[in-house]
Parts: structure tokens; C-alpha cells; sequence
């Protein structure tokens, strides 16, 4: 006999085939793959992403709004919507590692725009592709993280001295990445270093989406860093 596998009773249930529903369409799912980004985007630029229509969009909009996908601000006559949290980012980054390899893009343009988000993108508010394993190897082989990407005390030290401040957000995670098929990190630690690392210019963002290229100044501050 197989073993008994738990399952979320009657509410759990009805609760997870509402969420699937809500991310089973494809309009959806492309807006939802915009604000992983981790900015706030309007309801015409994820219109203009999506190629549906501002109305259409809006109605997607606001079932993800009702769904707890995503929140919205008023801003004048400009409506902004971002994922709800890291929480949301985690599942649908999941989700994407979990369908397997991607379709090939088809067009030059397409394919570009792949090749760069393989490169180094941002995943919500961390770094990953190629850039977040290479920011990885580089903060395990200082000791920074251990092999389960937690930080560790020196660790701590390390990051406090560039700034970094704990709060209530887990410090660390791993976060399986859908291009490398290895974890890279995320949760606070993770967040802090995408932030300062952009602020500081060491990797910059290429054109309005999630793809972002290490920098030559950024080059030289990861080696000051003992990242390699």
C-alpha cells in the first residue's frame, strides 16, 4: 500500500485550486512575470506587455488584486499594481522551475532577451541566472553562507559592515533559480545585497526589464570584496 499523503482538508483545497485558477491564464501569468521585476508597474505598461487591452488588462488586474497576487496604489489617475510579497515571487519562481525547460524564443529580439535574463536578472528583489549562482559561490567560498545558504556569524559581521541591517524578514533562503537549476539566495540578506549592489551601480538594470549586467565598476568592487 502507498503511504497516506497529507492534503489540505475541504478549505485548503478550494483555496489552492482558487490560486492555480487565477494563474492558469496566460494574460495573468504575463503580468504576474512583468512584476517579478519587484517594481511597481501601471496598468498600461502591463497592458502594453501583456498585448491585451487596458480594459482587459484592468479586469485581470483587479481579479489578481481580489486574489491576494497582488496589491494596488492610486497615484492620481495612475493605477500601480506589484506582486503581494516575496511570498508570491517564491511560488511563481517555483512554478516556472517546476514546468521544466522552456520553449525556445523564437525571433532574434526574443532570443536576446532570453540570453540576457539567463545572464543576470532580478528575481523580485534578488539577484539570479547567472549573476546570483556566480554572487553565491563567491559569498560560500568567504564563508558568508554555508552550504544551506544560511548566514553565517562571520557572515553577519560582513554584511553589517556594508550596511546591512536585520529585521523581521527572514535573513536567508533558497531560491531554486529556473534558468541554472541550483538555488540561488534570497530573503533579506539577498534583497539588501540586490539593492546596494544597484544603488551603487555594480550591476545596473538593461532597458525597463528584469535582465541587469554586472558593471565594470562593479567588477572591481565583487574582487575588493573577496567575490570572485
Amino acid at each position: 500500500m502507498p503511504a497516506e499523503v497529507s492534503w489540505p482538508q475541504n478549505g485548503g483545497v478550494e483555496a489552492l485550486a482558487q490560486v492555480a485558477g487565477l494563474l492558469a491564464d496566460s494574460t495573468r501569468a504575463a503580468i504576474c512575470g512583468a512584476l517579478l521585476d519587484g517594481r511597481a508597474w501601471t496598468a498600461r505598461e502591463l497592458a502594453a506587455h501583456a498585448g491585451v487591452a487596458a480594459s482587459t488588462a484592468s479586469e485581470h488586474l483587479t481579479k489578481l488584486v481580489e486574489g491576494g497576487v497582488l496589491v494596488e496604489h492610486r497615484q492620481g489617475r495612475h493605477r500601480y499594481v506589484a506582486l503581494a510579497g516575496p511570498h508570491v515571487a517564491e511560488l511563481l519562481e517555483a512554478m516556472v522551475a517546476f514546468a521544466g525547460p522552456q520553449v525556445a524564443p523564437r525571433g532574434l529580439r526574443a532570443a536576446a532577451v532570453s540570453e540576457a535574463m539567463a545572464r543576470g536578472r532580478t528575481c523580485y528583489d534578488h539577484l539570479a541566472g547567472k549573476l546570483g549562482i556566480a554572487l553565491k559561490r563567491g559569498l560560500l567560498e568567504l564563508g558568508v553562507v554555508s552550504a544551506e545558504l544560511t548566514i553565517t556569524e562571520p557572515g553577519m559581521i560582513w554584511l553589517k559592515e556594508l550596511g546591512f541591517e536585520p529585521g523581521k524578514r527572514q535573513l536567508s533562503r533558497a531560491c531554486l533559480d529556473w534558468t541554472e537549476r541550483v538555488p540561488h539566495l534570497a530573503g533579506a540578506a539577498g534583497a539588501f545585497l540586490c539593492e546596494a549592489f544597484l544603488e551603487r551601480e555594480w550591476v545596473r538594470r538593461i532597458g525597463t526589464g528584469r535582465a541587469v549586467v554586472l558593471t565594470p565598476v562593479g567588477e572591481q568592487a565583487w574582487k575588493a570584496l573577496g567575490l570572485t
